[in-house]
């Protein structure tokens, strides 16, 4: 408890965050300083990695998020194995920070997502046990939980760290991440926190990056740059189908992900529309827009009407898809739209460096989700602690 005091009273400290989000391809490892805490936190990212993950580990976890493949055997092994993958990012980005891993004040880590079922519950597994032993630095994860023990979504979760970091007197912001999920925060000008509103906006790069599989047969992840998807045209039947989704006409506060729009989701349409002779591109092509389309039809149907949208700011892996990103800017042709590394920010480091935010925030004993964003009954302190 001592330690723990002292952390707390510790002005500036040095915060790793840890991430693996739904597209399982690797493991994002922010090194930054922060300096106080709640509304008055100052960041600087000092370092920040992406760790491949190995395609036996990639695999071992699809199938533990699979209802059909899953074991209890798997998940326990996994729970172990991810903790001590998540344990050597942070050797490995010290190293190339020049910094000692004594010298690491704090862990957030947000784990990986095995299944979750919004305001049910939710199962993150990389051991912060693990984490702890293997590194000797105070870690906090497990942070959805809590939520929604509260009666939320349990996500998203970086809406509290982004009103910390974007909120703006003048301007109302969105913040759209596109990673294997689509989820957009939106914070109006001059706002308070409860003003803050998010929700998952539909699939990201999940969708695609399985097309991309297939075409490169496994040797390539994702369409870099988006180059794939020009060589196709959008197919309108499978375009329809997809738009009928029962998540796109959901109204918000929703969440998805992998049980909805992944693996299963996306080789069962890729297969169906191929039997029926549509080219392999064109079926990209038509997921690229989905995902395009799904995000500008939430802002038009739940956004514009309520707010004078300024700007988008794109973060996630999806930002740097250049055909993901015109197709988003014909759809949205009268908001502006920026990347975070427009702003001189990093699109890949974000939802790193919200984590070691949110650990910084459980440590001081702040409430760190918004509960008008996950619907939770009340704010609550999310996280558990290792010391």
């Amino acid at each position: 408890m001592k330690k723990l005091i002292q952390l707390m009273n510790k002005q500036k400290k040095l915060v790793i965050g840890l991430m693996s989000g739904t597209s399982i391809d690797g493991v994002d490892c922010a090194l930054v300083e922060i300096e106080g805490n709640g509304l008055d936190t100052k960041v600087k990212l000092l370092e920040f990695c992406n760790y491949p993950m190995e395609d036996k580990l990639k695999g071992d976890i699809l199938k533990a998020c699979s209802k059909e493949n899953s074991s209890v055997d798997l998940i326990c092994k996994l729970n172990f194995e991810i903790g001590e993958i998540f344990s050597k990012a942070v050797y490995k980005t010290c190293k190339k920070a020049g910094v000692k891993v004594k010298d690491i004040d704090l862990i957030g880590s947000h784990g990986q997502t095995i299944y979750h079922i919004p305001k049910h519950s939710t199962l993150q597994i990389g051991e912060p046990s693990v984490i702890r032993e293997r590194t000797g630095i105070v870690t906090v994860a497990d942070f959805r939980v809590r939520d929604v023990a509260a009666g939320g979504h349990g996500a998203p979760l970086v809406p509290y760290t982004e009103y910390i970091l974007y909120r703006n007197l003048n301007k109302t912001i969105a913040l759209q991440n596109i990673g294997g999920i689509g989820n957009v925060t939106i914070i109006p000008k001059a706002s308070k926190l409860e003003e803050v509103y998010a929700f998952d906006t539909g699939p990201g790069n999940m969708m695609m990056d399985e097309v991309v599989k297939e075409i490169t047969q496994g040797k390539l992840k994702y369409d870099k740059d988006g180059k794939f998807a020009l060589k196709g045209r959008v197919n309108k039947e499978l375009l329809k189908e997809l738009l009928a989704h029962p998540y796109i006409i959901k109204k918000p506060p929703k969440t998805t992900g992998r049980e909805e729009f992944g693996q299963d989701f996306s080789l069962f349409l890729l297969d169906k529309y191929r039997s029926l002779g549509v080219d392999i591109y064109d079926i990209l092509t038509t997921f690229t827009y989905f995902t395009a389309k799904s995000i500008a039809d939430s802002y038009k149907n739940w956004v514009i009407p309520k707010h004078n949208l300024d700007e988008v700011i794109i973060g996630g892996g999806g930002s740097y898809n250049k055909t993901l990103l015109n197709m988003l800017r014909n759809e949205l042709d009268s908001v502006k739209i920026k990347t975070q590394e427009d702003i001189g920010s990093s699109s890949d480091a974000k939802e790193a460096v919200a984590f070691a935010i949110l650990a910084n925030e459980t440590i001081h004993g702040n409430t760190n989700n918004v509960s008008n964003v996950t619907k939770a009954e009340r704010q609550v302190v999310m996280g558990k602690i290792v010391y």
